[in-house]
């Protein structure tokens, strides 16, 4: 099996993408860090959810991905409990929808410290246990806001995420040939982050969409688990998109 005594971080998993992806990972045998930074409850629960139900190994650690430092003790965290990290999934992230105008540069900085610097120095220090074992994925969550959505009210969003494809390119060239680095742009999910929008917004949102429909978590997840796995093993530097067409 692909996924038999591997380790993967997923950041920001105690909701959302994250812990889908968490659960579909541990399905597979893997065994899982969740990520999270303020819901601890949730975080936990998880925990003992995957390693009731699929008995694998799980550890839960808070960290802000947007602190250098606290980023650093997580990976050390992980490799005095496991030893490796074999699957990073950046895919902890922040919007906050604001006429451009409004837009204050404190708030441009934190969302592009924890959307796009955060997934830099995770992959920076992760990669350098997977290349001492010639074997690493890592899988950068970017957004449809990066290619064909702009939004000008996400500015700091858009930006962030389009500097995540740009990373995922080069930490591809940089790391190869024994690791991995892809992408996922995912369109509209059915999560949380997304509750508060007006309903007239998503149905004008959800008609342009060719499957007339937001896309479930679970469903970006399983993309995220086909780059970790070996089946995208000549997979590299690129981006996947997952938006039900657009």
């Amino acid at each position: 099996m692909d996924f038999e005594n591997k380790v993967a971080l997923v950041t920001g998993s105690s909701r959302g993408i994250g812990k889908a992806t968490i659960i579909e990972l541990a399905k597979k045998g893997c065994n899982v860090v969740i990520n999270y930074n303020k819901d601890e409850k949730r975080a936990k629960e998880l925990c003992e959810e995957v390693i009731n139900n699929y008995q694998v190994k799980a550890l839960c650690i808070k960290a802000d991905i947007s602190n250098e430092k606290e980023c650093e003790n997580m990976i050390n965290e992980i490799i005095k409990s496991y030893g490796k990290i074999d699957i990073l999934v950046n895919n902890a992230g922040v919007v906050i929808d604001k006429p451009l105008k409004d837009r204050t540069i404190e708030e441009f900085k934190n969302t592009i410290n924890t959307n796009l610097v955060g997934a830099f120095v995770l992959s920076k220090l992760a990669s350098k246990y997977m290349l001492d074992n010639k074997y690493g994925k890592i899988i950068n969550i970017s957004s449809t806001n990066a290619i064909n959505a702009f939004s000008p009210e996400a500015v700091d969003y858009d930006c962030s995420k389009a500097g995540l494809i740009t990373l995922t390119k080069d930490f591809a060239i940089d790391l190869a040939p024994y690791v991995n680095v892809n992408a996922i742009a995912p369109g509209w999910v059915d999560t949380e982050m997304n509750i508060d929008l007006p309903e007239d917004f998503i149905e004008e949102e959800t008609n342009k969409i060719w499957l007339k429909r937001f896309a479930k978590p679970e469903e970006i997840a399983k993309c995220i688990v086909f780059l970790a796995s070996d089946d995208a093993s000549f997979v590299n530097g690129t981006v996947l998109t997952a938006d039900g067409g657009y």
